[in-house]
């Protein structure tokens, strides 16, 4: 099963979190990650960077969530529209904002399709968060299959995503807020690899039977692996071209509001 969001506590008081599509618990994860970096920070979060690259989509609903979790104004998420009268249904908002007004960032690439696309056009419509990257896949149909009598179907597009402000989302993407050229300066790969190896155990017990250790033992070495990979996770994305230019721009906000 893919983990579909995985978060860590970056520099003073930045959260950031990888969504890697959306699920039907992904909204659930990411409330339960927010709530856990503020305990690691001890206090609440100076922004957060919320990462959407290469995010392919998933599902409506889920996105849909996960952009109620920070946005406090009335309004709606998102709308579909097409040519028959009952193809246009709104997705309201539901006030409430996790973060209590924190600034974030939302980082996207030619990469981020669907459902990543209605999460970044609504913060954007909804002046919740900075869009930084690229402009986004563009994938913004709603599709629906229509049975034939030889026993084939016909997929047709009945509908359109459109943001809040009324744009749609269709072949046209998301434009970012402040563009950025993909000068990654490591692979970023690398440092979205959201799964747990359990190899990685293996390898650090090799040196001794596990019957001798103590399950005690066992958690600890367990606890160092995890740091250990958490720690290579951050800096890896420290090097990561997007990654340092959005701790720049909330650094730089953080400045600005304490003035």
């Amino acid at each position: 099963t893919i983990v579909s969001a995985k978060g860590l506590l970056l520099d003073e008081g930045i959260g950031y979190i990888r969504i890697a599509q959306f699920q039907n618990p992904t909204a659930e994860l990411v409330d339960e990650i927010v709530s856990e970096l503020v305990t690691e920070n001890e206090t609440k979060l100076d922004s957060l960077i919320l990462d959407l690259r290469n995010n392919p989509g998933g599902l409506l609903n889920s996105s849909i969530d996960v952009a109620n979790l920070f946005i406090d104004s009335d309004g709606i998420v998102v709308y579909t529209e097409g040519r028959s009268s009952n193809s246009k249904v709104s997705f309201p908002t539901k006030r409430g904002d996790i973060l209590n007004g924190a600034p974030i960032v939302v980082l996207m690439n030619e990469g981020s399709a669907s459902a990543s696309e209605i999460v970044a056009g609504a913060m954007q419509d909804h002046k919740r968060a900075i869009i930084m990257g690229q402009e986004s896949f563009g994938k913004g149909s709603v599709q629906s299959m229509l049975s034939l009598s030889d026993g084939f179907g016909l997929k047709l597009t009945t509908a359109r995503y459109y943001t809040p402000s009324g744009r749609s989302i269709q072949a046209k993407g998301i434009a970012p807020d402040i563009y950025l050229e993909d000068n990654t300066l490591s692979s970023f790969e690398d440092a979205i690899n959201l799964s747990s190896q359990e190899k990685d155990l293996k390898n650090h017990l090799s040196s001794e039977s596990p019957s001798e250790l103590s399950e005690e033992d066992i958690l600890e070495i367990q606890d160092e692996i995890t740091d250990k990979r958490d720690k290579e996770y951050i800096d890896l994305l420290r090097e990561d071209y997007f990654v340092h230019e959005a701790i720049n721009v909330l650094k730089a906000l953080k400045i600005m509001t304490n003035k």
